[in-house]
């Protein structure tokens, strides 16, 4: 039984490392951290869409054609499609929160890359909780 839960482990870990190596984290970090996300009135088009282009979309993970962990990060449709990665009104329910924050197995962005500022982990988890909607 010992055997079998530190297999389970061992794929887990390994299964993670293989879907953050690909990433490429070359962005303009400066430019990342312009980008300030207000503590209400948060819009996916203005505030969050354009931490994930620069974070995630564009760095061979969470893009259209390599959707690293099953997530899609490249429209505000791919982003809310599923309830378990957003779960609108619901943060703490919500899988790219509980991953910005460092809640889970895999971390986002994954060690060794250049983190999300604190008002963009709280801009989006504000986003998630003004129930996720794709405001202009």
């Amino acid at each position: 039984m010992k055997k079998l839960i530190h297999s389970i482990i061992l794929i887990s870990v390994f299964a993670g490392l293989l879907v953050s190596s690909g990433c490429d984290d070359t962005n303009n970090t400066a430019e990342l951290d312009n980008i300030i996300i207000p503590a209400s009135g948060v819009s996916f088009r203005r505030h969050i869409q354009p931490v994930f282009d620069l974070k995630c979309n564009n760095a061979g993970c969470h893009n259209d054609a390599d959707r690293a962990g099953g997530i899609v990060l490249t429209s505000h449709q791919n982003v809310t499609a599923d309830f378990d990665v957003v779960f609108p009104g619901e943060p703490d329910n919500s899988r790219l929160v509980q991953s910005i924050r460092g809640m889970t197995l895999y971390p986002m962005p994954p060690l060794n890359y250049y983190p999300l500022t604190k008002n963009q982990i709280e801009g989006i988890t504000t986003w998630v909780r003004e129930g996720a909607k794709d405001l202009p």
